[in-house]
């Protein structure tokens, strides 16, 4: 699998953060940082940036996982959770689960 399709399942979820288990339909402790996040997509693309600018690149480059977390971004806490769910079903995206915890922890700061 291309790293671009990886980076895009990775990312696609943001909400992937610490991978609670596939299937679960409550939030999870860990999907709450991402569930409760305030942060903007600038700030979210920043923080990715500072932790992994190859891994931006490829989520920039990557209209699919762009848009993926543009729409993360927009959608109330109330209806992130089941975004969160869904991107569980690409295994791909599991080698990613660390560096979108950093990013969900550290993006307020930008």
């Amino acid at each position: 699998m291309a790293l671009t399709t990886k980076v895009a399942a990775g990312f696609g979820g943001m909400a992937l953060v610490l991978m609670a288990g596939s299937g679960i339909a409550s939030a999870a402790p860990d999907d709450s940082v991402i569930v409760n996040s305030t942060c903007t997509y600038p700030q979210v693309i920043a923080a990715l940036n500072a932790e992994d600018p190859v891994a931006a690149n490829a989520l920039e480059s990557s209209p699919m996982a762009n848009g993926f977390i543009q729409d993360l971004v927009n959608t109330p806490p109330s209806g992130r959770q089941a975004k969160i769910d869904k991107v569980r079903a690409y295994p791909a995206a599991a080698q990613f689960s660390g560096l979108i915890a950093q990013v969900a922890n550290t993006c307020n700061n930008y």
